[in-house]
């Protein structure tokens, strides 16, 4: 069967399944291989080479000049996350993003970040994939060594403590820890400063 260039991303949007086995899958393959190529170059450079961002932007497809990305940084699918303005990741960040990422304006992380947006399937883990995109919302602020998992959603000018596992969506405003996260109170929006 033939498949359309692009088929392996609707698959994904639509959260899968996919499976390796299947020829749409290549390109999946190719974007993982260009990927973590460009990561690779990003993470050789010194920190206060600027050339490292150059490799950043061919792996985003965009300029980062209101995007800043400490390195270093792994991200599988280059080519599935979007940045809105003034995001900042700190360095360790890991995105496994095949089920799309999106940052919003503002959102920013410490360092250690993990997102994953695929799971294996519980009964053939080997070739079987589902997805769930994260979406960061506008000022979420993302504490050190926090995990997300597939299909989350955290909430505008949310605050997700240290360590935190996130399996569920965050609201608005909402500080949360934990594994895995709970609500620990809810900040004052009337206080909360651009």
């Amino acid at each position: 069967m033939d498949y359309e260039k692009g088929y392996v991303y609707e698959l994904m949007d639509n959260g899968g399944p996919t499976y390796v086995t299947e020829p749409y899958f290549k390109e999946a393959v190719d974007e993982m291989m260009r990927a973590r190529t460009l990561c690779a170059k990003a993470n050789a450079c010194m920190p206060d080479d600027p050339a490292y961002v150059t490799y950043l932007e061919e792996l985003f497809g965009r300029k980062l000049d209101d995007v800043r990305i400490l390195t270093p940084f792994i991200c599988d699918f280059g080519n599935r996350v979007k940045f809105g303005k003034n995001v900042f990741i700190n360095h360790s960040a890991i995105l496994s993003a095949s089920g799309g990422i999106e940052f919003e304006d503002g959102a920013m992380s410490a360092p250690g970040l993990r997102i994953a947006t695929i799971n294996h399937d519980m009964n053939e883990r080997h070739k079987k994939y589902t997805y769930g995109k994260v979406l960061v919302k506008k000022n979420a602020w993302l504490g050190m060594n926090v995990t997300i998992c597939p299909g989350v959603t955290i909430g505008e000018y949310a605050v997700v403590a240290a360590g935190a596992v996130v399996t569920k969506d965050v609201p608005d405003y909402a500080v949360v820890g934990g594994v895995p996260s709970k609500v620990i109170r809810y900040q004052d929006p009337k206080e909360q400063k651009e």
